[in-house]
């Protein structure tokens, strides 16, 4: 049973979870949703057991002084809620750890059970994936749903892909069989420069976020770093020649394959982005923060939560009751033979090939894209 009575009863909450290791190049999304947690002063309420789920000999834990005494810092996937102020203020419930190492449906079940104890009406996984892009042009994010009548409703793209998968795909999956709507935005990080950190991409991420949920994100220094992230790619490959030369083949083929893009329409669409994001838009003021305590285990492996009951709450917390435990899910996504391109150090490898050839993550395609450079 989980308990979250320390926590308040939230206002149009959505769920945002990133997940370090295969799904997180450049440590892109799980940096975008630490950049969250920071700006919004988010307080942990509760941390899944890492015994269930993490291998500690794939991820270490790690061993700290604190005044003499010494401590352990063991690998998990915490959960945090900020609450973001305004004239409409809403809740953000963060997800942020490490890909698990097993017991993959449980884990999906843990953090189900949270979102439906919580009220989150979206889901929202941010992912990174090594990708065919030069670092000089806009990172390419693509915001991808199993959802056919969320894909139409907010601008997505109805995933496609099929292929070897990790724990974005999982939990969106999820979330389906569960009855929670449920986005993957996937940020393409150029394969040549891979090392963490790529503030570029996480800034595009939050961009799409800011988007998506209508809420003005603050940047703080991330423009900035941004910035000078591209002059330092810029300075390293024009002191090799092969390098400038493929970075400048990678933006022949961007930019002819966008020109089609650049119609009236799109740069309309631009330009109300530009607009919205210089006026504040929405939820500009950041608020309060999360409670503490509270933390609690799924149901068991075997079977995703659906939601099945009507509209209700439990007492004084304004929350749907417990969803009922369901049947066996269908067969899970088998695993196809395509390459994944390469990963930076420390890294698995990323989501394999898609049918066009080219690296595409777990939930589709990395074609649509979103600047980050307004």
């Amino acid at each position: 049973m989980i308990e979250l009575e320390g926590v308040p009863e939230l206002i149009d909450p959505v769920m945002v979870a990133a997940f370090e290791g295969w799904n997180d190049a450049g440590d892109a999304a799980s940096t975008a949703v630490g950049h969250l947690d920071r700006e919004w002063k988010g307080e942990v309420f509760a941390a899944l057991d890492a015994e269930d789920y993490y291998d500690f000999q794939v991820n270490r834990p790690t061993v700290w002084l604190d005044g003499g005494a010494r401590k352990i810092v063991w690998p998990t996937t915490r959960l945090s809620v900020v609450r973001v102020g305004g004239e409409k203020p809403r809740d953000l419930v963060l997800v942020r750890g490490i890909e698990p190492s097993m017991r993959w449906r449980s884990f999906c079940n843990e953090i189900l059970g949270f979102a439906h104890e919580l009220g989150v009406e979206m889901v929202v996984i941010l992912g990174a994936l090594l990708g065919d892009t030069p670092h000089t042009r806009p990172v390419p994010v693509s915001g991808v749903t199993s959802d056919a009548d969320l894909a139409r409703t907010m601008d997505l793209e109805e995933t496609r892909y099929e292929g070897p998968t990790g724990i974005v795909g999982i939990l969106q999956e999820a979330c389906t069989h569960a009855g929670v709507p449920a986005v993957s935005l996937w940020a393409a990080v150029p394969h040549y420069v891979s090392q963490p950190p790529n503030p570029k991409a996480t800034l595009a991420l939050l961009n799409r976020l800011e988007d998506l949920i209508g809420l003005r994100i603050p940047l703080g220094e991330l423009a900035e770093d941004a910035r000078a992230w591209q002059l330092g790619v810029d300075q390293l490959a024009a002191e090799d020649s092969e390098v400038a030369e493929y970075v400048q083949s990678l933006e022949e083929a961007r930019d002819t394959a966008e020109l089609p893009e650049a119609s009236g329409e799109a740069i309309a669409r631009e330009f109300e982005r530009y607009l919205r994001r210089r006026d504040g838009g929405p939820g500009q003021a950041p608020g309060g923060h999360a409670t503490e305590t509270g933390s609690g285990t799924g149901e068991g492996p075997g079977s995703y939560l659906r939601d099945t009951s009507g509209p209700g709450s439990g007492p004084g917390r304004g929350r749907p009751p417990r969803a009922p435990r369901p049947g066996p899910p269908g067969p899970e996504p088998s695993a196809g033979p395509g390459p994944g391109p390469e990963s930076g150090p420390d890294k698995g490898p990323e989501p394999g090939a898609g049918p066009d050839g080219k690296p595409g993550p777990d939930s589709g395609p990395a074609d649509d894209e979103d600047s980050s450079d307004d």
